[in-house]
């Protein structure tokens, strides 16, 4: 089923990644089991760094999807894939059964610093989602970014960007991670101004630790205000006490987004379910 057709009330979904080995395999599917109850609108694959987790990533949106029981959106990059190349996984994914597709630019190869266009290939993610439209079916969701991509020298730009490629045919979109709801509220309103109007579900990541995490916001760019990084204060050395106050600052996030009209939320689960579980008790509790 297409996640657009689901985004007439509030959903819940979960990310995960395709481990490197067999026993990393068998904890994810133990954390899928996990969270099946929680009956999620869908979960979402991730795709690695030039395409180097293709075929798991196809193969697990597969199992999730046809074995588990639980709709699936596979991942997409342009990154180091020729045309023919990205058609084949369109087709993989067709013949699994897969409907929905996050189209993505993709970050470089490891050890390379800037994003190269691919001979043959698609240098911008709004060319790989009208290639993906003009060809397929597939709903089609993009990613977005509350506080601008760190690669974009300012927020009109990035917000240029983003209606290009919404423009191009996507169907929904989801945040990068973020950590304090102003950002979330205030893009909404900028991208509204754009004439943007499909569903934006924002994604959520808890705190579960601080190093962990300070290293993410380095990555994407996303904001770990003073005033956030004070609750943690005096508990760096309490891995539990870091964990409570994380889940409860995601929760607070949480409820306070589907109460302003977010239509859902898109856990980053970092393939663990403790966490995502416990922010969803106290949501449905």
């Amino acid at each position: 089923m297409k996640i657009s057709e689901k985004l007439n009330s509030p959903i819940f979904s979960f990310e995960f990644f395709p481990p490197k080995d067999e026993a990393g395999f068998q904890s994810l599917f133990q954390t899928i089991e996990n969270l099946k109850p929680s009956s999620p609108a869908f979960v979402s694959v991730t795709y690695g760094a030039g395409g180097s987790t293709r075929s798991k990533t196809v193969e697990l949106v597969g199992k999730i999807k046809n074995v588990i029981g639980i709709e699936c959106m596979a991942h997409l990059t342009c990154v180091g894939h020729k045309k023919e190349e990205i058609v084949s996984v369109l087709e993989s994914l067709k013949v699994c059964g897969i409907d929905n597709i996050l189209a993505l630019r993709g970050d470089p190869p490891k050890g390379e610093e800037k994003f190269l266009k691919p001979k043959g290939g698609f240098g911008y993610a709004n060319e790989l989602v009208a290639f993906i439209k003009s060809k397929y079916s597939f709903c089609v969701g993009a990613a977005c970014y509350p506080e601008g991509h760190v690669e974009c020298s300012d927020l009109k730009t990035d917000m240029d960007n983003l209606k290009r490629k919404v423009d191009s045919g996507v169907d929904f979109l989801i945040t990068q991670l973020f950590f304090e709801n102003k950002y979330y509220f205030d893009f909404k309103k900028r991208a509204e101004m754009e004439g943007i109007n499909i569903p934006i579900i924002p994604g959520i990541m808890p705190i579960l630790n601080l190093k962990q995490s300070k290293r993410f916001t380095e990555m994407c760019g996303a904001t770990l205000s003073e005033s956030l990084l004070s609750k943690f204060e005096g508990f760096e050395e309490n891995p539990e006490k870091v964990r409570e106050i994380g889940i409860n600052h995601a929760f607070e996030q949480s409820q306070e987004l589907l109460s302003s009209g977010a239509p859902g939320i898109h856990f980053y689960t970092l393939n663990r379910s403790r966490a995502t579980l416990a922010i969803l008790e106290k949501l449905q509790g």
